[in-house]
């Protein structure tokens, strides 16, 4: 069977909160907002800029609750400034039949606090 590869679950337009080179790498997201987009400890996300255009991937870590932290640690943090505003995706694999109907886990928190509305 054909399997193809759909969004699964997207965090539109946070803010940047935080970038740090010197942490191991990965983006750091308030727990509050993984749990609203379906997106788990350590789950391949890719990364939007919408401020400087930049396109990257890295894995998920949950960040404190209620917080609003979005920090982009390790390498990433080359790729954004405090303040950007990102978008946040995952991708997965479904039977071809199965993803006509799918429905992904779209949340679209205030970009100003990244707090669910």
């Amino acid at each position: 069977m054909m399997q193809v590869e759909v969004l699964k679950s997207k965090i539109h337009r946070v803010s940047v909160t935080e970038a740090r080179l010197d942490y191991i790498g990965s983006i750091t997201i308030d727990e509050d907002l993984m749990d609203a987009a379906n997106i788990i400890r350590g789950e391949h996300v890719y990364i939007v800029d919408n401020n400087n255009g930049e396109r990257f991937e890295t894995y998920a870590i949950p960040g404190e609750r209620g917080s609003g932290v979005i920090c982009l640690n390790g390498a990433a943090a080359r790729k954004v400034q405090p303040g950007d505003v990102i978008i946040i995706m995952a991708y997965g694999s479904l039977p071809i039949d199965e993803a006509r109907d799918f429905k992904p886990n779209v949340i679209f928190p205030d970009t100003a606090t990244n707090r669910l509305v």
